[in-house]
């Protein structure tokens, strides 16, 4: 009965995109699926290959621990050529993650499933990159964090939305 259930509902395929997959993307992967329903499905990807089959960084790891978000099981993978058929949406953390990605498109549709993921969540230009903590120190994983959870709340509160039409 369950398989006939999941049958009925269409997935719904979204992918986060940052550079390296071990910050930015991970945290957004595990706060999104936290507030999607199941029939949501979220994964994580880099533009860079370097941290490819490495678990996040140990600070965005006790971040999302701190605030019940487990991340810790995740990988670096980087983006593919399939992902485009794979995922409905694919949001970027900051501009040159998404210029990055839209080179990677092979045509107009799959282009248009990029965007960047503040932008999806209504944050304005200017104000529309997730910023990169890896350089920083915990306290910038943590403002991170909490810019990703305000930004998933919105992008789930706008496809509940767009569900109930």
């Amino acid at each position: 009965m369950q398989k006939l259930l999941e049958k009925e509902i269409d997935m719904t395929k979204i992918l986060v995109v940052c550079l390296g997959n071990i910050c930015r993307s991970p945290l957004a992967e595990g706060i999104l699926q936290s507030r999607l329903p199941n029939h949501f499905t979220v994964d994580s990807a880099g533009t860079i290959s370097m941290h490819e089959g490495c678990h996040p960084d140990q600070r965005a790891i006790k971040i999302g621990q701190r605030y019940g978000v487990d991340i810790s099981l995740q990988q670096s993978r980087p983006i593919v050529a399939a992902d485009f058929q794979e995922y409905d949406h694919i949001y970027c953390m900051d501009i040159s993650v998404y210029q990055k990605v839209q080179s990677l498109a092979g045509n107009d549709a799959e282009r248009r499933k990029v965007k960047l993921f503040l932008e999806e969540a209504g944050y304005t230009k200017g104000h529309n990159e997730v910023p990169d903590p890896y350089w920083g120190t915990l306290a910038d994983f943590d403002e991170v964090y909490h810019l990703l959870v305000d930004a998933s709340d919105k992008i789930a509160e706008k496809f509940r939305t767009e569900s109930q039409k």
